[in-house]
């Protein structure tokens, strides 16, 4: 499982002109699945999102976590992450999960991510064409791949 993570004042996806889900003061994961990730993989990076100390505390040092600063979180969907660039201009996707091994583990981390958050949080539609817009804060962006965690 790979996700981009980005602190954000605010966040939303709108979906055929309508808002599906907007937040404010937090983190928005564009998050892509692997045929091999497993319930392990998203508990790790559950828990890794919700203790990540990025934002600042009152010295203005990143020091506390989305759940210290009682902040939202927004998931979205986005197989695009497992571009393969290697060969030509083209990217593949073949690493990327297909929908029916994706989306069950796609809601499952977002359950996963509310547990751990202990509310909430946003989500998009999986295999949508969404509009996504946000404002990073910082700008503060962060890439984690499960499958490097050691």
């Amino acid at each position: 499982m790979r996700a981009v993570i980005q602190r954000v004042s605010r966040a939303s996806v709108t979906i055929g002109g309508q808002i599906k889900s907007a937040i404010g003061n937090g983190l928005l994961v564009l998050a892509g699945f692997e045929d091999p990730d497993t319930a392990e993989d998203l508990q790790w990076l559950s828990q890794k999102l919700v203790n990540l100390r990025i934002f600042p505390d009152a010295d203005g040092v990143m020091n506390l976590s989305v759940k210290e600063v009682n902040g939202d979180i927004l998931v979205v969907s986005q197989f695009t992450l497992h571009a393969s660039t290697k060969k030509g201009n083209r990217p593949s996707y073949l690493r990327a999960a297909k929908p029916p091994v994706a989306i069950p583990l796609y809601e499952a981390f977002v359950r996963q991510v509310e547990a751990d958050l202990g509310k909430p949080v946003g989500t998009g539609e999986f295999g949508a064409d969404m509009k996504i817009e946000l404002l990073n804060d910082g700008p503060v962006t962060i890439v984690i791949d499960t499958k490097n965690r050691e």
